[in-house]
């Protein structure tokens, strides 16, 4: 296994012959490769959101802004007209070809699983929208995390 020597003759000289046995080294290789390909994708999902850099302030009115309403019922309004279920994506993938610098807000029930709300980003996003925003209301005096 390890190592060998050859018979020695009177004529010959006594050698050493080294065998590494790589087989371990090959699998623990491409058990880190598996681990690397299954990750990979996973680290690449998630949501950008694109925040303005203010203390506080109000949401001013910006001409290329869109504005999604998610009420608790799951019903999507854009910019007040409601929007039947499965539509949303082809309608900001039209918007987002018109107006290459649209800038959508979300405004979603506080009720609303989050799960839900980073769906319709995530439909946002595959849009090719990618200035999004959520809207809140301000926090009361006496309150604070």
């Amino acid at each position: 296994m390890g190592f060998s020597s050859a018979r020695q003759n009177t004529n010959s000289t006594p050698t050493t012959l080294a065998e590494i046995n790589v087989t371990p080294l090959v699998d623990v290789m491409l058990v880190l490769l598996i681990i690397f390909m299954i990750s990979a994708p996973l680290m690449q999902q998630g949501i950008q959101v694109d925040l303005p850099k203010a203390d506080t302030g109000t949401l001013s009115e910006v001409p290329d802004q869109l504005v999604l309403v998610v009420n608790k019922w799951r019903q999507i309004f854009m910019n007040e007209k409601q929007i039947e279920p499965g539509t949303l994506r082809v309608r900001l993938e039209a918007i987002a070809a018109a107006k290459p610098q649209v800038q959508v807000v979300v405004q979603a029930d506080q009720n609303l699983p989050y799960g839900y709300v980073a769906q319709i980003m995530g439909e946002v996003k595959k849009a090719k929208i990618s200035r999004v925003g959520l809207v809140t209301e301000p926090l009361e005096q006496g309150f604070r995390l």
